[in-house]
C-alpha cells in the first residue's frame, strides 16, 4: 500500500526520461570540486544521501560552461572542456544506482564573474558597473571595473559553450540538464532592460531579448537531441524596480515555452544583495514564498510543465502544492539539506522524525566564508568523508554516558550517544527540553524555531535513553553512578549589567516577555539591538505596546552579526513598525519609573521613560556550571559542548555535540 502522498509520490516520463516522482534537489554548491573544477570523490559523498532519500532529480548548483571566464565562487565545477566528462560519471552512476537523475545547473555568471578568480574583466549583455564588482573592489583595495559588451562574435561563442556544455552532460550519462536563465545570469541579463542597453537584434524590444536564451536553447537541442530533457530556470519577477516583472515574464515564457521541457520558477537576482532574499529567503517571509508566481504561469500555460521552489519546507506542503494544479514539480534545497531522507520518512509514514530547516541561512554564509557547506541541524552535511551514509559508526565498547544539559546540544549528543549504542542518561534542570531554542520559538514568526522544538523533544523522548527532567546534576550524583563519559551542554545565561537597578522586578530578560512568563507594561526600554531584543521589540509593537531600543554600539553591527541574512528583512520591520533605536547609548541606571543612559560619543546623560526594562545585551558560556562538573568521569572523556564552551548558535552547538558523541 502506498502513502497519501500520491501526487508527490506519482512517476512522469519525459522525452523517454523517467522521472519516479515529482521531488527535485534545487541546485546547491557544495564547494567540492576539484582545483579543475572536477567532480571529486567528496563531492559524490555529499549528494549519495540525498539521493539515497528518495528525491526524483539532484540539481547541482552553478556549474559554469567556462570557469576561465565564468567563475563566481571557490570549487564550482567547470563544464569548459572535455576533461569534466570522466569525473561526470561518478556522479551520475551514484545517483542512477538510487534511482535518481542527476543534473547541472549549467551557468555563465556574466556580471558577476570575479576578476580576483579569473584575472579578466566580466562579460555580459552591455557595459556597465556591477553590484557585485563594486563590493568587491572595495573588499580588496581596487577600482571596481566595468563588464565587456559582449560581441556577435563572443554572443556565438557563448551559445556553443552552454550547448557543448550540455552535451559533455549527456555525454557522461546525465538524461536532463538545467538551464540556469534566471537570478541576473548572462542569460537573463539579456532578457533584462536592468542590465542590457544594447541598440542592435540582441537588444530593445523583448523579442529581440530573449534572442540569446532562443538561441541557447536551440543549439542544445540540436547537439543534445530529443531524448534530452532541458529544465530552465527563471525568475519570474526580478523584484528590482528597473527590472524584469512578472507580466513580461510571461511575455518571454511566449518564446522558449516550446524549447524546454520543465519551467522551474524562483524569483529575484543573485548579485543585487537587497534583491537575494525572493530567492533565498529567510525565517522571517512566508512558506511557500513562490509558488503564486508558478501557479499563475501553470494557468497561463496548462500544458507546460512548471516546477515551483522557495521555502517549500516537508513534503505535505509538496503534496498540496501538486494536488491544487499548482505546479507539477516541487524544489527544495535546503530542507533537503536538512533531511535528506525526509521523503523516505513521509513515503513510510514517519513524519514526526523530519529534521526541519530552520531557514537560518548558514550553509549560504558557509559558502561566503568560503567554505564547504553545512547545515545549522544536520551535522553529517559536509562530513561525508568522516561519517560515510550520513552514519555514526556503532562503538567498539558499550559506555555509560551522562549529559548534562536538554538543549540543542544535549540532544544531539543523546541521538548519537544512543545511535553509537551507549547506555545514556540525559540530566535537565528545567520541566521541559529544549534549553534556550524554547524561548526562541515563541514570536508568531519562529515557527521554524518551533518546528525544530518539536523534533528536539520528539527525538528525545524516541530514543533509548532515560531522560531525567526537573534534575540539576551535582558532582556528588554524577561521582556516585561512575558514568564513562560525560558531556556537559549547560548552555549559556543572560548578561546582566553590573548597573544600580538592575534587580528591580520590572527588569527583566527579554525572551521571558516574549514567552508571556512576565508582565510587560506600556512602556518598554529594550537593552541591546541584537536579534533577541530585534525580536522582541518587533513582536512588543504588534501587541501595541511603546517600545524603544537602546544600543551601546554605534552602529547595527550586532544585529548584522546575530541575524545574518534575516537583518535587512528585520530592519524593515522596524522602519514599517516605526520602532525607535537609540545608538551610541550606554544603560547606566535603573530607576523606578525610567532608565539613565550615557551617549558613548558626547558622554552627555539622557533618561527615558519605562515601567518595564527588559534585556537583550547578549549570553555569556556557564562556565562555571562546566568546570564544577568536569571531574566528574575520567577526564579525557569528559566534553565540553556548545554554548558552554563558546556561546554560540544553533549550528556550533549541534556540530560540537555531534563531534563529541562520535568519538565517545
Amino acid at each position: 500500500m502506498g502513502s497519501k502522498y500520491e501526487h508527490v509520490f506519482a512517476p512522469l516520463r519525459i522525452r523517454g526520461v523517467d522521472f519516479k516522482n515529482r521531488l527535485e534537489m534545487a541546485p546547491p554548491s557544495p564547494n567540492l570540486a576539484d582545483r579543475e573544477g572536477r567532480v571529486t570523490p567528496e563531492f559524490v559523498d555529499f549528494f549519495r544521501p540525498i539521493a539515497q532519500g528518495g528525491v526524483a532529480v539532484i540539481h547541482v548548483g552553478n556549474s559554469v560552461v567556462d570557469i576561465k571566464e565564468a567563475c563566481d565562487e571557490e570549487r564550482q565545477l567547470d563544464l569548459g572542456s572535455d576533461a569534466c566528462i570522466l569525473p561526470l560519471t561518478r556522479f551520475v552512476e551514484m545517483c542512477d544506482g538510487y534511482g535518481a537523475l542527476a543534473s547541472l545547473e549549467i551557468n555563465h555568471n556574466g556580471k558577476d564573474s570575479d576578476f580576483d578568480k579569473t584575472g579578466k574583466r566580466a562579460f555580459s549583455a552591455s557595459s556597465f558597473i556591477a553590484s557585485s564588482e563594486i563590493w568587491r573592489a572595495q573588499m580588496r583595495g581596487r577600482q571596481p571595473l566595468p563588464t565587456i559588451e559582449m560581441d556577435h562574435a563572443k554572443i556565438r561563442e557563448t551559445v556553443e559553450k552552454y550547448a557543448v556544455a550540455a552535451y559533455r552532460c549527456k555525454r557522461a550519462g546525465f538524461r536532463m540538464c538545467m538551464i540556469h536563465g534566471g537570478h541576473g545570469n548572462l542569460i537573463s541579463q539579456f532578457a533584462s532592460t536592468l542590465y542590457n542597453k544594447r541598440k542592435d537584434e540582441y537588444g530593445g524590444s523583448l523579442e529581440n531579448r530573449a534572442r540569446f536564451a532562443i538561441e541557447v536553447l536551440d543549439r542544445i537541442r540540436e547537439l543534445c537531441g530529443e531524448n534530452f530533457v532541458i529544465e530552465y530556470r527563471i525568475s519570474a519577477d526580478e523584484i528590482h524596480p528597473d527590472g524584469m516583472h512578472f507580466e513580461e515574464t510571461l511575455r518571454f515564457i511566449e518564446f522558449i515555452r516550446h524549447k524546454v521541457d520543465i519551467l522551474h520558477v524562483s524569483a529575484g537576482l543573485h548579485g543585487e544583495f537587497q534583491y537575494m532574499r525572493n530567492w533565498w529567503q529567510n525565517y522571517l517571509m512566508d512558506r511557500m514564498y513562490n509558488v503564486h508566481y508558478a501557479a499563475d504561469i501553470k494557468k497561463r500555460f496548462p500544458d507546460l510543465l512548471v516546477c515551483t521552489v522557495g521555502s517549500i519546507m516537508n513534503i505535505r506542503q509538496a503534496e498540496d502544492i501538486l494536488a491544487a494544479g499548482k505546479a507539477d514539480f516541487v524544489a527544495m534545497c535546503r530542507p533537503i539539506l536538512a533531511d535528506p531522507e525526509m521523503p523516505r520518512k513521509y513515503a513510510l509514514g514517519r513524519e514526526e522524525d523530519h529534521r526541519p530547516c530552520l531557514r537560518c541561512q548558514y550553509c549560504g554564509f558557509r559558502l561566503m566564508i568560503p567554505a564547504v557547506i553545512n547545515c545549522a541541524v544536520n551535522p553529517f552535511i559536509g562530513n561525508e568523508t568522516e561519517f560515510p551514509g550520513a552514519r555514526v559508526p556503532k562503538a567498539a565498547v558499550k559506555k555509560r554516558v551522562a549529559v548534562i544539559g536538554g538543549g540543542p546540544a544535549g540532544i544531539q549528543a543523546l541521538q548519537t550517544l544512543c545511535e553509537r549504542g551507549h547506555d545514556v542518561t540525559l540530566y535537565e534542570s528545567g520541566d521541559r527540553l529544549g534549553g534556550n531554542v524554547v524561548h526562541g520559538s515563541v514570536l508568531p514568526f519562529k515557527q521554524d524555531v518551533k518546528d525544530y522544538l518539536d523534533y528536539l523533544v520528539c527525538q528525545a523522548n524516541k530514543a533509548p535513553a532515560r531522560v531525567l527532567l526537573n534534575t540539576e546534576a551535582t558532582k556528588e550524583m554524577l561521582n556516585a553512578e561512575k558514568y564513562d563519559a560525560l558531556i556537559i551542554a549547560v548552555g549559556s545565561r543572560p548578561v546582566i549589567p553590573r548597573i544600580p537597578g538592575i534587580d528591580k522586578p520590572h527588569v527583566h530578560w527579554a525572551p521571558e516577555a516574549d514567552a508571556g512568563k512576565v508582565e510587560v507594561g506600556e512602556k518598554t526600554v529594550i537593552v541591546g539591538a541584537g536579534s533577541v531584543g530585534i525580536e522582541s521589540a518587533i513582536g512588543l509593537k504588534r501587541r501595541g505596546k511603546d517600545v524603544l531600543v537602546i544600543e551601546m554600539a554605534p552602529d547595527m553591527s550586532n544585529l548584522r552579526t546575530s541575524a545574518g541574512g534575516a537583518s535587512t528583512e528585520l530592519m524593515s520591520l522596524v522602519e514599517e513598525l516605526a520602532i525607535p533605536i537609540r545608538l551610541n547609548c550606554r544603560l547606566e541606571e535603573v530607576t523606578d519609573k525610567t532608565v539613565v543612559c550615557r551617549n558613548t560619543e558626547t558622554s552627555a546623560e539622557i533618561e527615558f521613560a519605562a515601567d518595564t526594562v527588559l534585556l537583550a545585551a547578549g549570553m555569556t558560556a556557564r562556565q562555571d556550571v562546566a568546570e564544577n562538573l568536569r571531574r566528574c568521569a575520567p577526564e579525557t572523556e569528559v566534553f565540553i559542548v556548545g554554548d558552554a564552551a563558546k556561546v554560540g548558535t544553533i549550528a556550533s552547538a549541534v556540530m560540537s555535540a555531534f563531534k563529541a558523541a562520535a568519538c565517545i
